[in-house]
């Protein structure tokens, strides 16, 4: 007997032209959601412009310590790279109570400890570069 597809299960296409289609869409889709929730809230525009900009600093933190390839001050150069992730991490936790995703805590709180860990996790990084 042969087998029927489940009645919600989505066709895989078959050719590349197709796969790249559905990418595109999917792509616009994404983009067109993107903007609209920056539309309404200009406050995550400013949140990812500085996530951005914290990439960007890992980026050229990683590549000076490729390219003169001594990592002398490591513990610095750790520090360093460790905070851009860190913070990073703690903006996008930001970002995401900030959505409206989570009901139950206010935006309020939700920078009020975004604004603790920040501290906490400068205090870290200072004292590791000792």
């Amino acid at each position: 007997m042969a087998k029927t597809p489940k009645a919600g299960t989505p066709k895989a296409p078959s050719t590349s032209s197709a796969v790249l289609t559905d990418f595109q869409e999917a792509f616009k889709t994404s983009k067109r959601a993107y903007f609209a929730q920056i539309d309404k809230n200009p406050k995550l525009k400013l949140i990812d412009t500085f996530c951005f900009f914290l990439v960007l600093l890992g980026l050229i933190q990683f590549t000076f310590v490729i390219l003169i390839r001594d990592n002398f001050p490591f513990n610095a150069f750790l520090a360093g790279f460790i905070i851009c992730v860190g913070q990073f991490v703690l903006l996008m936790s930001l970002r995401l109570q900030l959505s409206n995703s989570f009901p139950g805590i206010s935006r309020n709180r939700a920078f009020g400890e975004f604004i603790v860990a920040s501290l906490i996790l400068h205090f870290v990084c200072l004292h590791f570069i000792n």
